[in-house]
């Protein structure tokens, strides 16, 4: 019998850039789901975008096939694009600057490695529903960051 797909919906939310912000996940596999949300002080959105993904998949307890939804192009190109060339010159980017976010990015790639992950962008606030669910758990954890 084969494993079943696990499917991570991701989402952040900032009031303000930098400002409080706040990261859901919707996680679904084999019919059941799980809701997490959290927060920070004083971040920015695409801290937020990152932080949702990481903490979906930190949350898996062995090593799963993964189909990660999210409606940030920063993070799905990131992860299965830039970030090669970005580790090739050291976390440096095209013009020789210093990655944003360099240490999310290195926590994704180690814990992104640990599972067969598929990683799909969605439209965000285009009625995809589970993506307003994790907006909604987003803009939920902006309330307890800090």
């Amino acid at each position: 019998m084969t494993e079943p797909v696990v499917e991570i919906y991701a989402d952040g939310a900032c009031k303000g850039n930098p400002g409080p912000g706040g990261w859901g996940v919707l996680l679904r596999s084999a019919g059941c789901e799980k809701e997490m949300y959290g927060g920070e002080a004083q971040t920015t959105n695409n801290r937020m975008e990152l932080s949702a993904v990481i903490e979906g998949l930190m949350s898996l307890e062995k090593r799963s096939k993964v189909r990660v939804y999210t409606d940030s192009q920063y993070v799905q190109k990131g992860i299965s694009e830039w970030i090669y060339n970005w580790k090739r010159r050291g976390w440096l980017t095209a013009d020789k600057k210093p990655v944003k976010n360099v240490d999310l990015w290195q926590k994704l790639d180690k814990i992104a490695r640990e599972h067969d992950v598929q990683w799909h962008w969605v439209k965000g606030h285009a009625g995809h529903p589970e993506n307003e669910r994790a907006d909604a758990l987003a803009n939920k954890g902006i309330g307890v960051g800090g």
